[in-house]
């Protein structure tokens, strides 16, 4: 893999490879130290409606406290299209002296809100199944059948229910959500046909091998065969060189985009401020809503 060229980009250094783009910057700053332009609504027990983000309970779950968060645009109508974002989130219990914070739920949910800009797109907050309790998983994946089951009911119920536009339906998740587009969203051919792209944010399938059987990196790799040749963007904080070479030796025929944000924080806030990371990875996701 050899490198094109490069260029500054608004603040960021990217390097464009044979079917990879690379973009990293310099200067780590804390991100807690920068003011934040958005906020994520709550999630409320309401009917869905625009503007709003919602608790759903999909059917077959009434018995449970098993839900996903529901928003819809402020600009949506029904009987028109519109794409959707799928979001998984990270794993709960960590905490770390830069103030970075996770409880694992659903309603931490906040990149899809904050790479939309809460505009334009339908955004959906994911649960992790554990059938046996009826409840969330916090912790890792729950059932991975049961959860990728799930899914695949609720992108169905979206875009027959509230307009969501089967070709245009993406995922990304945070940490343990971002394991999750690969771990869950290509675990099986079904469901890895519902994306056209994904943007995992922090940590990536098979990079590393983690507390359960299959994360290993040939595990790991048969689900990667299931992308094919659809785009990813996939950022990290600092450093996202391991990630870069695992997919290199991969063979995907995936088109990558790696993004360095210049931070040391292991968080999903960065979406929720101004910054150039933010903007470049809008624009990457506006330029997958054209194709």
């Amino acid at each position: 893999m050899s490198a094109i060229h490069c260029v500054n980009h608004l603040g960021l250094f990217l390097f464009l490879f044979s079917n990879s783009v690379v973009v990293s910057a310099a200067d780590p700053v804390n991100l807690n130290s920068l003011p934040s332009d958005l906020k994520v609504p709550a999630v409320t027990h309401e009917p869905p409606q625009a503007g709003k983000r919602v608790w759903q309970t999909n059917p077959g779950f009434e018995q449970t406290e098993i839900a996903h968060a529901l928003y819809l645009p402020p600009d949506w109508k029904p009987g028109e299209k519109y794409p959707v974002i799928m979001e998984y989130p990270g794993n709960g219990g960590f905490s770390n002296s830069l103030g970075d914070r996770s409880q694992g739920r659903v309603q931490d949910c906040k990149l899809g809100y904050g790479l939309s800009g809460g505009t334009g797109m339908i955004w959906v907050s994911l649960p992790f199944v554990d059938p046996k309790s009826g409840k969330h998983a916090l912790n890792w994946w729950g059932d991975p059948d049961a959860t990728a089951a799930y899914c695949k009911q609720t992108v169905a119920r979206i875009c027959k229910e509230f307009g969501g536009d089967p070709n245009a339906v993406f995922l990304t998740g945070f940490s343990r959500g971002a394991i999750a587009c690969n771990y869950i969203g290509l675990r099986d051919d079904e469901i890895a046909a519902l994306w056209k792209a994904m943007l995992p944010h922090s940590h990536y399938d098979g990079v590393r091998k983690w507390n359960y059987p299959d994360s290993d990196a040939a595990s790991a790799r048969k689900r990667l065969a299931r992308l094919g040749s659809r785009p990813q963007f996939i950022s990290q904080e600092q450093s996202i060189r391991a990630t870069e070479a695992y997919l290199k030796d991969s063979n995907s025929q995936g088109q990558f985009t790696f993004l360095s944000l210049p931070y040391p924080n292991h968080s999903d806030e960065w979406v929720l401020k101004e910054i150039p990371a933010r903007t470049r990875a809008r624009q990457w996701l506006a330029e997958q809503l054209k194709h």
